[in-house]
């Protein structure tokens, strides 16, 4: 299984970015997919995960901003992200679980600045 994650940049505070993550590969049972991020000098954060039932449950720190969303054949996973703030600027990470193991991307780099 290969996850890759794309749509990352800078962007000014109060902007948005959608990013987007492909997996591909033996797919057969795809459960539940989501979003992490890494800040520099901090440990890697869960902000959205999609269960396989699809209930989506989100961090505090990004609740009523970012809206995660994946497609009907679980092959993609969005991550919509609106009114961003300099604390979220960080390497964001998707993980996809396929037959009871996690697959991660590389992760997409997401800076916001003035």
């Amino acid at each position: 299984v290969h996850v890759v994650e794309s749509g990352g940049g800078s962007v000014q505070p109060g902007g948005s970015l959608r990013l987007s993550c492909a997996a591909s590969g033996d797919l057969e049972r795809v459960g539940a997919m989501g979003w992490h991020r890494q800040a520099p000098g901090k440990e890697r954060e869960l902000i959205a995960h999609i269960t396989g039932d699809g209930i989506t449950v989100y961090a505090d720190s990004v609740k009523g901003r970012f809206t995660a969303s994946r497609d009907r054949a679980r092959t993609m996973v969005f991550l919509q992200m609106n009114n961003l703030k300099p604390e979220d600027t960080a390497v964001y990470y998707c993980n996809v679980a396929v037959r009871s193991f996690e697959y991660w991307g590389q992760g997409t780099r997401v800076t916001v600045s003035s």
